[in-house]
């Protein structure tokens, strides 16, 4: 128990500092605990740094604020009267930091986001552009499409700030998952394997032409979305070479290839000629929020992926690729249900790591 230093030792002049907010919370501590030892844990700062802090509010104050003649501590009527002007003006120092806080995080200027194919028409993408907008409207941002070839240069070149892109990525690009959705294999109307009266299987696949995509730094990349090699080794036959989606989409709709593609393009890339069937034994596919690390402190990336942050949190429980709560996602002149339609759902892969952000 603090010893006491009884009233007659209060001083009266009112010269010295003003008090500081850190007396000022300590002192609303002392007054709500009415005990030093238990002021002081709450505030997590010891009881001899405690005691000597509101010693110095008081000489500050030019008043005593306590009353430690008894066994209890007690406020002085000086004590009670100033409380409320303390509490006033703590909430006041709490709202000029969280406006500094809220300051220091705007954004202004430009940010180029780039996207591929109809990243941008996704749920997620416009909910986290949304949700920046919000947090920064004096930053512009401009959203630039990129073609599949030249997708990893607008990054590493700097012609984009950050992208919603497909991985895999080349090694050095760092990614935020979004969200991951099966594929489907995008065929010609009237191909014979949309008769079939089973879901079809890779093996179905077999000595297909695939429609191949042009720029050695996505070699990797189309590989992976290709299945290139087959899992007996067997090496996909490449056709016409396209360097975006929608030479993709005509080259299979003329009969010259086929492709393999995000379910949600049944719904967003309906087309006269085309058809989209599902193939359940493929492993899923994702979609990410792609940015250099170079570009990690930037601070329009940064705020971009606390949007993104945001939004993920906001929707954990998982939505399909338009926002709702799920569906099959068939579109007129795709294959017989049986697959999981064009869901794309923000769900941790089996085995996948929390992401690095």
């Amino acid at each position: 128990m603090e010893q006491s230093s009884g009233s007659g030792d209060r001083k009266t002049s009112t010269g010295g500092n003003d008090p500081s907010v850190h007396q000022l919370r300590l002192f609303l501590a002392l007054a709500e605990e009415l005990h030093f030892g238990q002021a002081a844990r709450r505030m997590f700062i010891s009881q001899p740094a405690f005691s000597r802090q509101i010693t110095a509010l008081e000489r500050r104050m030019g008043l005593g604020l306590l009353d430690r003649s008894t066994r209890r501590v007690e406020l002085t009527p000086e004590g009670r009267a100033l409380l409320p002007a303390a509490r006033a003006a703590v909430e006041a120092a709490d709202r000029l930091r969280r406006a500094a806080e809220l300051q220091a995080r705007r954004v202004s200027g430009r940010l180029r986001v780039g996207f591929i194919g109809a990243e941008a028409a996704m749920p997620y993408t416009q909910e986290i552009l949304a949700e920046f907008r919000a947090r920064n409207p004096e930053c512009a941002v401009e959203m630039c499409g990129l073609d599949f070839a030249g997708q990893v240069e607008a990054l590493t070149g700097g012609e984009v700030d950050a992208a919603f892109l497909r991985p895999p990525l080349p090694a050095g690009i760092r990614t935020l998952q979004l969200a991951a959705e099966p594929r489907v294999v995008c065929l010609p109307a009237g191909d014979p394997l949309l008769s079939l009266p089973r879901p079809l299987s890779l093996c179905d696949l077999a000595g297909r032409v695939f429609v191949d995509v042009a720029g050695e730094s996505v070699r990797e990349w189309w590989d992976h979305w290709t299945v290139n090699p087959r899992p007996d080794g067997t090496p996909v036959r490449f056709g016409p070479v396209v360097t975006d989606l929608e030479p993709l989409l005509l080259a299979v709709a003329q009969g010259e290839g086929i492709a393999l593609l995000p379910a949600a393009a049944r719904e967003l890339y309906p087309r006269r000629g085309l058809a989209y069937a599902d193939i359940p034994g493929l492993a899923p596919v994702t979609a990410a929020l792609a940015w250099l690390p170079a570009r990690s402190e930037y601070r329009g990336v940064a705020a971009l992926r606390q949007a993104a942050r945001t939004v993920l949190r906001a929707g954990a429980g998982g939505r399909d690729a338009r926002g709702n709560g799920g569906g099959t996602g068939r579109s007129p002149g795709s294959a017989k249900p049986g697959g999981g339609g064009a869901s794309a759902r923000r769900v941790r892969l089996p085995g996948q790591r929390r992401p690095m952000v």
